[in-house]
């Protein structure tokens, strides 16, 4: 079968591996529909998880919409020709970590995620024709017909992760927010946090396509490239600060940005995917400005993704707005590419096998 393999940094190619074949009584194997490049792939792609990679035998990926092929004899939730998705993290729902609702801490499956290599578990990846989902009764999920198959593909990670942010932030009715990086993730978190009744509403990011599209849901845009960006964006809250701000990039220089943005007595969520160590902390500021920090980058989506599903359903977010390119997986390597360039006003890339 086709699949989408890691080579080596910005060198993703789709080659012949063997068909992915059921082993254990919980798996389950599914024809994928369609898939994503999210972007913590780019991460990889970049080369930041290079070490964790076994060059020309690891696959990437790791949102679906599929159709389910055949069960293990331990699978009862879901049968043939079910359309599914999962979590982007393999969760066995039995141990106390998936107990306490921390999902991608898993003790059953040691982390495992699909598509991000040795470290997390060698799966494969849903960048492929076909792919086996581990102990699939505990985190895959039935997707209703009337779901696009682009917005489905955001219950892996996408939405779910949006989700968490709102709920990490906890916005109170009037109150100022910021939302640094408004890729598809992002502009679900403004999605979402306009439904709560907040303030004034700042969004920022350096793609100018992506300012647009955050501009148009009726809140403020700044890049952090200008001059005075800063100083333009404290105006909005006479000075003061955001009351909360959301990070939705991975980088140290946009978590300094949201501690530069929140208020005293502010709250930070950053649900980015960091891959850095270190971060230059300042104890003291973040102490004597009572600064409250939530960091949930490797997110424990599966508790979140019904909620994500009825969302969808009832018109709070529609992600399908967000997918700008579709390519088929032969040409995985040009829809990283793109993707990575952020070039050709290039949002979210959806990839049919």
């Amino acid at each position: 079968m086709k699949a989408a393999v890691y080579f080596g940094p910005q060198d993703i190619r789709c080659v012949s591996i063997p068909d992915s074949v059921i082993r254990s009584d919980h798996e389950m194997l599914v024809k994928v529909a369609a898939t994503s490049i999210c972007g913590s792939d780019l991460h990889l792609y970049r080369g930041a998880l290079d070490p964790i990679m076994e060059k020309g035998k690891s696959q990437t990926g790791h949102e679906l919409v599929g159709e389910v092929l055949d069960t293990g004899k331990a699978v009862g939730r879901f049968k043939r020709g079910d359309r599914v998705s999962m979590g982007y993290s393999v969760s066995c729902g039995h141990c106390y970590m998936c107990a306490v609702g921390q999902t991608a801490h898993c003790e059953t499956t040691q982390k495992a995620v699909y598509g991000f290599g040795v470290a997390f578990g060698n799966l494969n990846g849903t960048h492929a024709e076909t792919l086996i989902l581990p102990y699939a009764d505990s985190h895959a999920i039935k997707v209703p017909r009337e779901i696009s198959d682009g917005a489905a593909l955001t219950l892996s990670c996408n939405l779910p992760a949006a989700v968490i942010a709102n709920h990490l932030a906890d916005i109170q009715p009037g109150e100022n927010v910021a939302v640094v990086g408004c890729g598809p993730s992002g502009l679900m978190v403004l999605d979402i946090a306009l439904h709560r009744g907040p303030g004034r509403v700042a969004a920022f990011d350096k793609v100018p396509h992506r300012l647009v599209t955050a501009a148009k849901k009726g809140v403020a845009t700044i890049n952090p490239d200008e001059e005075g960006w800063l100083e333009n964006a404290l105006q909005l809250t006479a000075g003061r600060g955001f009351d909360k701000v959301i990070e939705m990039v991975g980088y140290p220089e946009t978590l300094q940005m949201c501690f530069d943005l929140v208020r005293c007595g502010g709250t930070i969520a950053a649900l980015g995917v960091f891959c850095d160590n270190t971060f230059n902390l300042n104890l003291a500021d973040v102490f004597l400005r009572d600064i409250t920090l939530h960091m949930n980058g490797f997110a424990n989506v599966q508790p979140y993704m019904w909620e994500s599903l009825r969302m969808m359903e009832r018109g709070v977010v529609n992600p399908q707005e967000y997918f700008s390119h579709t390519f088929s997986l032969s040409d995985v390597d040009k829809a990283f590419s793109i993707f990575h360039q952020k070039a050709d006003g290039a949002m979210k890339m959806l990839i049919r096998p």
